[in-house]
């Protein structure tokens, strides 16, 4: 008998002497199970205190950046016109279709961690260090780049370029060409230490800062609608019609304007933290991205109404908009609403990260240090401060404005991961826990109660330290008769099978549409391989049945995402060609990193992982151990 893992791995029972190779795969495919409560001790953990209003303050918070303030002026000009606010609403849909798989996912499995979290417990070690690693870059650049640009926009209000105090304003460094800006690793100093203070303060300031820079949107929004009724809507009245570019157009600006979305997934990090995790995440997750969506959309109706599109300044669209109407004060206004957005953006990229590398540090992946959590205060500290002091250094010295597609990279990752495990936890969801080896002697003795009692003749591989693989005879339903024994195993072959031809066929449509160099002559057939890959995937998950399991997978009683094989499925697709799309040479930045990380792994992750010596039994015996463990505790 062999578990198989959705990706096509088959595990075995380690043979004797099997080569060091096999030890090394089958690392990188081993699963923990959704809740290590019995393994997690007290001096773990966090503050239960997050209700749907954190909830909504962090995921707007850390969505609207200061980009809506940027971005609006670019896309109109260059991809979509009058059509902005469409563009807004393709790229919305597609953030939600993640949105509903990070839901679903959350509400199931309520730990700190994350995208990292759930592709451990789905996917396998070694997929989910690969997202982990990849969303600590993310968050610690995105963190850095954000704070670089606060210290122009504070100029701005304290009167023009060179308004800051001397010891504030950026300075170059005599024959380096390194800008050094003071003013952005002081903020982040005071963001790490505002984290450090506790979860519902530092949320708590992050919901001023999100209302102060709504409310400067709404005045956008408000006093926008009142001049363009005055003047009568210029932007519209245009020769050009509605579509300048085209459709394409249009659909091109959305691709752009879908990292403006990105951000509500430092919700899903917080979810160990929330009182109601069931019920208040999905709320969470989805209000927070209708709030940004609806922002977005009511805020480029206006500005493209009042400027056509070609006239529109790029760099500072909203408030040129206004100062070309003679309202020279509402600059200020938006400039400190840009100021507010930046701030409450920097708060949001701080926020994940700990929690990341303490998920990582409990999971044995990374120095313990990390998983402190601070008594008083309830918070990783450690963790936090060392977030702070990266960050901080990186914004102190690099512009990392060139850096910005690796923080696309993390995401997206973590997108694409999120839905695939969604099909995983349906299709074929673990069916063994790990048990940590302490609990050796009780496993055993629960494996000799079976023996005689059980009917079935399955056997059961039992990956252990023991030198003889011990089998187990798997418990079945009772009045299951062979054939419904042997369909289920095909089903979940089947299932595990036609994911890994999803996703193949996923990438290979996305990276040959989007590489136009290739020949003719190869790229139409591989698409259309593709194509047929991604189709026949869909067609057989939705025609086999899903998993009874996943009914009482993690805590049932939360989110379901709706239309489950189709949804997660356009979410690859969708995540997957913006992945490719995001140019040689930020995958050139981004593989160097991802190549330490498989280094780090191979040294030390894979060797202290907590789940290096664990026992795996199957679900059913795995609840009767616990059984019989408690009872001897109490």
């Amino acid at each position: 008998g062999e578990e198989e893992n959705s990706m096509g791995f088959l595990v075995d029972t380690q043979k004797e002497g099997g080569g060091h190779s096999w030890g090394y795969l089958r690392s990188l495919v081993r699963r923990k199970q959704v809740d290590s409560a019995i393994a997690s001790s007290s001096q773990h953990q966090l503050a239960k205190a997050l209700t749907v209003p954190h909830l909504v303050a962090i995921g707007v918070g850390a969505t609207i950046g200061a980009g809506v303030y940027i971005l609006v002026g670019t896309v109109a000009r260059e991809h979509s016109g009058p059509a902005l606010a469409l563009s807004f609403l393709i790229a919305g849909i597609a953030a939600a279709l993640s949105a509903f798989c990070y839901a679903e996912l959350s509400s199931r499995c309520p730990s700190a961690g994350s995208a990292y979290h759930y592709s451990y417990i789905c996917v396998g070690e070694g997929v989910a260090w690969l997202i982990g690693w990849a969303l600590i870059l993310e968050y610690t650049i995105g963190g850095s780049a954000v704070a670089r640009g606060i210290s122009p926009n504070l100029a701005l209000i304290f009167g023009g370029e060179d308004g800051l105090p001397s010891f504030l304003a950026r300075h170059q460094i005599p024959g380096l060409d390194v800008v050094v800006d003071p003013c952005a690793a002081i903020l982040v100093f005071i963001v790490t230490g505002l984290l450090c203070l506790g979860i519902k303060e530092s949320t708590f300031a992050q919901g001023i800062v999100t209302a102060a820079n709504v409310c400067v949107l709404l005045f956008v929004i408000v006093a926008g609608t009142y001049l363009g009724f005055k003047t009568g809507w210029a932007g519209y009245e245009l020769s050009t019609g509605f579509f300048p570019f085209g459709v394409d157009g249009m659909f091109a600006g959305s691709a752009t304007v879908f990292f403006a979305f990105i951000g509500f997934d430092s919700v899903a990090s917080t979810a160990e933290e929330v009182k109601n995790p069931q019920r208040d995440l999905p709320i969470g997750i989805g209000l927070a991205l209708f709030l940004c969506c609806s922002l977005y959309m009511m805020v480029s109706i206006v500005i493209v109404g009042l400027v056509p599109y070609y006239a529109m300044d790029p760099d500072t669209p909203i408030s040129s908009a206004f100062a070309s109407h003679d309202m020279q004060w509402a600059v200020y206004l938006i400039t400190l609403g840009a100021v507010m957005a930046l701030c409450s953006a920097l708060m949001g990229a701080l926020l994940p990260q700990p929690r990341i590398l303490m998920a990582m540090a409990r999971d044995g992946l990374l120095p313990s240090i990390f998983s402190d959590v601070n008594r008083s205060t309830q918070v990783p500290v450690k963790a936090t401060i060392a977030t702070g002091i990266c960050a901080a250094t990186l914004a102190f010295f690099m512009d990392v404005s060139q850096l910005a597609g690796m923080v696309s990279v993390g995401t997206l990752l973590a997108f694409t991961m999120v839905a695939i495990s969604v099909l995983i936890l349906r299709y074929v969801p673990p069916d063994e826990l790990p048990l940590p080896s302490s609990l050796q002697d009780r496993i055993d003795s629960v494996t000799f109660d079976h023996v005689g009692s059980s009917s079935s003749s399955t056997k059961q591989p039992l990956i252990g330290k023991n030198d003889a693989p011990v089998h187990f005879p798997v418990v079945e339903k009772q009045e299951a008769l062979g054939c419904w024994v042997i369909s289920e195993e095909k089903r979940r072959t089947v299932a595990g099978w036609s994911i890994m031809c999803t996703c193949i066929g996923a990438f290979l449509l996305s990276y040959v549409a989007s590489s136009l160099n290739f020949p003719g002559l190869v790229r139409y057939p591989l698409c259309g391989v593709g194509g047929i890959l991604l189709l026949a995937g869909l067609i057989a998950l939705t025609s086999i049945d899903q998993d009874d399991a996943r009914h009482t997978f993690g805590h049932s009683g939360g989110f379901i995402c709706p239309f489950v094989p189709l949804l997660p499925i356009i979410c690859i697709l969708i995540n997957m060609y913006l992945l490719v799309n995001l140019g040689s040479a930020t995958w050139g930045r981004v593989s160097v990193w991802l190549l330490i990380g498989v280094v780090v792994y191979v040294f030390y992750g894979r060797k202290h992982s907590s789940l290096a010596n664990a026992v795996y039994v199957t679900t059913a015996h795995a609840e009767e151990i616990y059984r019989e463990h408690e009872v001897s505790l109490a």
